[in-house]
């Protein structure tokens, strides 16, 4: 993976909930920080992943370290507050910016459907949908997320972490090791599911049935 130069991506701006600008540098200016980067806020694997990293917000907090997610679009934001999934800040990257300067990839119209369909995706839509998690089409289907984190004042990379599958997640146990902190939690777990591929996979009706697109 590419070295990643803080200085240029730092001054890419984000839009805050209340309509501020800010420049991304300033969310490490004065304390550590762990940037969750969504596919969208409407995905169903984005919201559990939420879910997840809230779960170390405390011992960040204790910590002195922020917790901030971003994404790509205002598309479904409302919805995603009001479902609680996420305990930090949060931010829109109106035009995408920190997403291609971090090598987050966008997918195709073909691409995207085979992605879509893999085991890791269907692992963790299980798991959300056990814990009452839901999500839905809307927005922007084709961006892909990931993570970084950042020690005080852009001093370095501490875990830099690009989604290969929409199922790709950093595991809590990593995200506590960059950061040097102990977690008194405990992560979800990643439920085996045994699937079969059907000559019709290319169906849409069978992602909009199993919701494996949110």
């Amino acid at each position: 993976m590419a070295k990643i130069e803080l200085k240029p991506v730092g001054t890419n701006l984000l839009k805050s909930v209340s309509g501020e600008s800010v420049e991304l540098q300033s969310l490490w200016s004065d304390k550590p920080v762990v940037l969750f980067f969504l596919r969208r806020f409407g995905c169903q694997v984005c919201r559990w992943t939420a879910a997840e990293i809230s779960k170390l917000e405390p011992d960040l907090t204790a910590h002195g370290i922020a917790l901030v997610g971003i994404g790509p679009e205002e598309t479904g934001l409302e919805e995603f507050k009001e479902g609680g999934f996420f305990k930090g800040d949060l931010y829109i990257d109106e035009k995408k910016q920190c997403y291609k300067d971090l090598g987050f990839k966008r997918y195709t119209a073909l691409s995207v459907v085979p992605a879509a369909l893999g085991k890791k995706v269907r692992e963790v839509t299980t798991k959300a949908k056990a814990q009452g998690i839901q999500g839905n089409f809307t927005g922007d289907l084709l961006q892909s997320g990931g993570m970084l984190i950042v020690a005080k004042g852009g001093e370095k990379v501490l875990l830099h972490f690009v989604q290969d599958s929409p199922g790709d997640y950093v595991p809590l146990e990593d995200i506590s090791k960059a950061l040097d902190i102990s977690a008194n939690v405990q992560a979800g777990e990643r439920p085996q599911v045994i699937w079969q591929p059907t000559n019709d996979w290319q169906d849409k009706n069978i992602l909009e049935r199993d919701h494996v697109l949110e």
